[in-house]
């Protein structure tokens, strides 16, 4: 068990999702690691590992920069992508379920560029 452990531990919070998905499909085995990887992505199995795999990747960002600082160049990354104004952008974020704090940061910020 503790040799299993540390391997799920290198692996990171992408391992705890998949932990928590196979739990949630009350299956066992071989059974419960092809439906929690099918429904953890679009495109079934091999989606899933994608997004395990991504997640990981994102995560690891997050926990070097920070959330609300990955937040804020995403949405300046958005806005220039789609020539959106910042009265456009101010309005996505408004409607985006997140805190009124971080949303009032990430205005700023745009408002600020």
């Amino acid at each position: 068990m503790d040799e299993v452990c540390e391997k799920l531990a290198s692996l990171g919070i992408p391992a705890l999702v998949f932990i928590g998905a196979m739990s949630a499909t009350g299956l066992s085995g071989a059974a419960a690691v092809t439906a929690a990887l099918a429904a953890l992505g679009p495109g079934g199995m091999i989606g899933g590992v994608i997004t395990l795999i991504m997640m990981g990747g994102v995560l690891s960002v997050i926990s070097r920069y920070g959330y609300s600082a990955v937040m804020i160049s995403v949405s300046k990354k958005i806005m220039s992508n789609r020539n959106l104004t910042k009265e456009e952008m101010c309005e996505k974020i408004e409607g985006m379920w997140i805190t009124k704090s971080l949303k009032a940061r990430i205005k700023s910020e745009i408002n600020k560029a």
